[in-house]
């Protein structure tokens, strides 16, 4: 069987969450002997782009779009909650979050759009994959879909490619990984309402004051509130916001920080807070959504410090204590590394072509 799939969100630099789905699991299913070969299917913003691009032996580039070309394949996989109007005989949609449908964290418009997008492709899908059991309730209740019709895949974890941070590094101009970590409180994400960050930046007033907070990421949807609430800080002079950074850029701060702080409010999986510990710091997290899910260890416990998001003092206390204890920080970024090194793209590859056999 040809499968055909929407590789769209798979080009580009600095992808998100969707992107670097779409590109492992792109590449790990080519890689595999399944199937006849593979349709990549692109949006005309990406065809041509992708036109010029190596790709594996097997599969072909194609055109996507919602109301005409190909649809010879049987089988069309949209990896991005997304399925073009005129549809393939069969069809499988990704879902990896419905935030917009759940909380205030985007304009009426972007929800309004968002909304219909996701209503027809839960719709028109015959199997649907959700990237954590989180993600799996919400595609029930906000779109009326049967559990036998979902899927739970997680996705799995690439390591960042952290720079040496040894001291005989160090000494060369570089900054490097043996060193001890630097006592910075990291959080990694757009600024944004459903990030939290604005309880963050309170919280961190309970910091000692050798103590830096650094906010690397974007500015998104009332990114207005944290930049008012640093603004107003007492400690505002040791708040750093960075804006966007590249891959190398996060990765340098992945390598300094010595605490990794993810208050969000709404997750459909939570990547950052798994990054972090694949890269050896100890994750505060929110109780909510699908952190609790994927920061839970096999013995039933977390391998993160788990916090209501919701609560000043529950933060305040949560950096209080890892500020205070090398020795927690030390077991959290030690069970970390080991939860993390769990969630595995191939295994992610292997479960989705286990879902495309059962339409053989």
């Amino acid at each position: 069987m040809r499968i055909a799939l929407d590789a769209t969100y798979s080009l580009g630099d600095g992808l998100s969450g969707v992107g670097v789905y779409s590109r492992e699991l792109l590449n790990g299913l080519a890689a595999t002997d399944f199937g006849e070969g593979w349709d990549w299917f692109y949006r005309s913003q990406r065809y041509w782009r992708a036109l010029w691009r190596s790709r594996p032996s097997g599969v072909r580039i194609r055109r996507l779009s919602d109301s005409g070309g190909n649809r010879d394949a049987p089988l069309f996989h949209g990896l991005n909650q997304r399925l073009p109007k005129l549809r393939f005989r069969r069809q499988i949609a990704t879902f990896h979050d419905l935030f917009v449908l759940s909380g205030h964290y985007s304009t009426p418009e972007f929800r309004e759009r968002f909304a219909r997008q996701a209503r027809g492709a839960a719709a028109a899908a015959d199997l649907i994959i959700a990237v954590s059991a989180f993600t799996a309730s919400q595609v029930e209740n906000y779109l009326d879909v049967p559990a036998s019709r979902i899927r739970v895949i997680h996705h799995g974890v690439l390591p960042r490619h952290l720079p040496d941070r040894s001291p005989s590094a160090a000494s060369g101009g570089q900054i490097c990984a043996g060193a001890s970590r630097e006592k910075v409180i990291l959080c990694v994400g757009a600024i944004q309402r459903r990030k939290n960050q604005a309880a963050l930046v309170r919280a961190f007033r309970a910091a000692p004051p050798d103590w830096k907070l650094v906010l690397a990421g974007s500015h998104g949807y009332d990114a207005e509130t944290t930049l008012h609430e640093v603004a107003g800080s007492p400690a505002r002079d040791r708040i750093q916001v960075t804006g966007y950074l590249t891959d190398q850029e996060i990765a340098n701060w992945y390598a300094k920080a010595g605490i990794f702080a993810f208050p969000s409010l709404d997750e459909g999986f939570g990547m950052p807070a798994l990054e972090a510990m694949a890269a050896g710091i100890p994750v505060i997290a929110g109780n909510r959504s699908a952190l609790p899910e994927i920061c839970r260890d096999d013995k039933g416990g977390y391998a993160a410090l788990m916090v209501d998001p919701t609560s000043d003092a529950d933060l305040c206390g949560a950096i209080q204590l890892l500020t205070a204890n090398g020795q927690l920080r030390a077991e959290l970024a030690t069970a970390g590394k080991i939860h993390a090194s769990k969630f595995r793209w191939e295994y992610a590859v292997e479960q989705t072509a286990a879902v495309y056999r059962e339409f053989t």
